[in-house]
């Protein structure tokens, strides 16, 4: 069951009109951004309206596999077309990296462009057998969806897996303004968050972006609308609307896995446990891994670590880097925690009542999960929009402490830094302040996607502004 349960009643003969709009989504190959446009999709789907997700077979039995707390009987409603790709390197990812940013995905990254002959052909295919179509696509796939220009009763929006927060800034620097809050001074630079070869991806489709009637944004404006206003200026976006329509992900979060860290949260007592991961596009050092085991370790507080190397830009090829700990370290924190070698159920432990914090990378998925579950934030960004997103959990909400700044990156975080954050987090007044002050916003959160709320409101227009 999607997030916004008991929508209002819609007739058969308004379900029929619906019927007729056919919504196409065409995702970015990346964990991060599959995941939410297929919580977009179900989404969809419990609105009566067809959906048809688009990508190559790996990447869409990848978006498939691991659905992460969303209800099965949604996903089998989604129709899932796999599209042909030109086979690309996979090659595993290096931790040594100065630069955090997952240079090893960037091949399967520029053989996705290579979809845009097979989307065009799709959509002009169903094109004279439904009223409108409706592509919804990842910003970064603007080039691959170009030719909707062509079809007469298409239009497409583009769904962006950043906060506002961090998009407005980016917006602000774009036009020479100054990103209007108080923080503006303590922005993080993009220095060290992204590489010549994902600009130059990102560079493509800013020729093709403008054909987008609308843009949707996966928050809240209960947390963001500031920048959801100042994103939706005539001089951001034009003529263009944009909808703030999440958390997409689902309040009733569906166990579909039984995975063994779940069993074990189950013996744990009452936000007691801090969770470690940091997404499935960064790889720690052997170094960092070992300061990491050590300062879990001196914390002797309770911890569920997810331990793996980054995701290869095709999951099923070849064999993954299994990363030694420190010996001994098994042994030692066996009554006080668990490690975690292959990927797991992330929605479904932070909603669990065990899980006391979150040490994360920050990217937008993560946070806004956590945000919604009321889980605070250890925040240790690594690349990307990361480190802007840290800023918003810690300094604007304050639901987050900061295990380093950015302009830190290239320092080694010391197992004694690792045992305090975790102190603070998860065994001190202060973090119990700032778990209360999780809660108090994942409450608020959670009611705008209700009848009335905020975020039911924006979805409801936008699902009415595609169906009219």
């Amino acid at each position: 069951m999607a997030i916004y349960n008991n929508h209002p009643n819609y007739d058969l003969e308004i379900m029929e009109e619906k019927a007729q709009v056919a919504v196409v989504i065409v995702p970015f190959p990346a964990q991060g951004h599959l995941n939410q446009l297929l919580q977009l999709s179900c989404l969809m789907t419990s609105y009566g309206i067809p959906v048809h997700y688009l990508g190559s077979a790996t990447h869409n039995h990848q978006a498939k596999l691991r659905i992460n707390g969303l209800n099965p009987l949604d996903v089998v409603k989604i129709r899932f077309h796999d599209l042909p790709t030109p086979s690309f390197v996979s090659p595993p990812p290096n931790p040594d990296l100065s630069i955090k940013f997952p240079t090893h995905l960037q091949p399967s990254w520029n053989a996705s462009m290579n979809l845009r002959q097979s989307v065009a052909e799709y959509l002009r295919d169903i094109s004279p057998i439904v009223r409108r179509i409706i592509v919804v696509h990842d910003f970064i796939m603007a080039f691959v969806v170009q030719d909707i220009a062509t079809i007469p009763n298409a239009e497409s929006y583009a769904f962006n897996c950043i906060s506002t927060f961090t998009q407005a800034s980016i917006a602000c620097e774009a036009i020479g303004k100054p990103f209007p809050i108080e923080l503006h001074k303590q922005l993080p630079s993009w220095e060290g968050c992204l590489t010549d070869e994902i600009n130059e991806l990102v560079a493509l489709q800013s020729g093709h972006s403008d054909i987008r009637a609308g843009d949707i944004y996966n928050t809240s404006r209960v947390i963001e609308g500031t920048y959801v206003d100042l994103l939706a200026r005539e001089e951001i976006v034009g003529s263009r609307k944009v909808w703030a329509v999440g958390p997409i992900l689902p309040l009733k979060v569906y166990s579909n896995s039984q995975h063994k860290c779940l069993e074990w949260l189950d013996k744990q007592g009452p936000k007691s446990v801090i969770y470690i991961s940091f997404g499935t596009t960064v790889s720690m050092s052997d170094e960092e891994i070992k300061e990491l085991a050590m300062g879990l370790e001196q914390s002797k507080q309770k911890f569920l670590w997810v331990l793996r190397d980054a995701d290869k830009g095709d999951v099923f090829n070849g064999e993954v880097r299994r990363v030694e700990l420190p010996q001994g370290f098994d042994e030692k924190t066996r009554e006080a925690g668990m490690v975690v070698r292959d990927w797991a159920p992330q929605t479904e432990i932070l909603a669990h009542p065990s899980t006391g914090g979150f040490m994360s990378h920050c990217g937008w998925n993560s946070c806004i999960e956590s945000i919604t579950m009321g889980v605070p934030i250890a925040a240790w960004p690594m690349h990307s929009d990361q480190p802007r997103n840290a800023v918003f959990v810690t300094d604007v909400l304050k639901i987050g402490i900061h295990v380093r700044e950015w302009t830190q990156r290239e320092k080694l975080v010391k197992a004694s830094t690792i045992e305090n954050i975790v102190k603070r987090l998860v065994a001190s007044d202060e973090g119990n302040e700032i778990r209360k002050k999780a809660e108090e916003v994942a409450a608020a959160v959670r009611m705008s996607t209700e009848a009335g709320g905020v975020s039911r409101i924006e979805f409801e227009s936008f699902i009415a502004h595609i169906t009219r």
